[in-house]
């Protein structure tokens, strides 16, 4: 019981001391027009803040575009380069092999000739 009422003893004293603190002071017009002021321009200065990261991020997205447009270009004319160099390969590859059957062609051709003299010279001795 001693201890209920040395609690409730203590709590009143703490209420007491509480009470007895000052309150916070009441804001004045002239104080809360400065303080409304400066929130105005640090938001401001935030918005400002803001658009310069922007126009930073705007900056680099531009380079790097520019950069990957550059390698574009250098792959496509290293495409073209190795395109034109197969092409002329095959080209080389194709006279090639023309040339070769026309000179098939002109040996099958002889050939025959002398098969057909052969059988007629052959025909004209029996």
């Amino acid at each position: 019981m001693k201890k209920t009422i040395a609690t409730l003893i203590a709590g009143l004293f703490a209420t007491a001391a509480f009470a007895q603190a000052p309150a916070p002071a009441a804001a004045t017009p002239a104080a809360a027009k400065v303080e409304a002021k400066q929130e105005k321009q640090a938001a401001k200065a935030e918005v400002k803040e803001t658009k310069a990261a922007a126009k930073a991020d705007v900056k680099e997205a531009k380079q790097a575009a520019k950069a990957d447009v550059k390698e574009a270009k250098v792959d496509a004319k290293a495409d073209v380069k190795e395109a034109k160099a197969e092409a002329k390969d095959t080209k080389k590859e194709a006279k090639a092999e023309v040339k070769e059957a026309k000179a098939d062609a002109k040996h099958a051709k002889a050939e025959k000739k002398a098969e057909h003299k052969a059988t007629t010279v052959a025909a004209a001795t029996k």
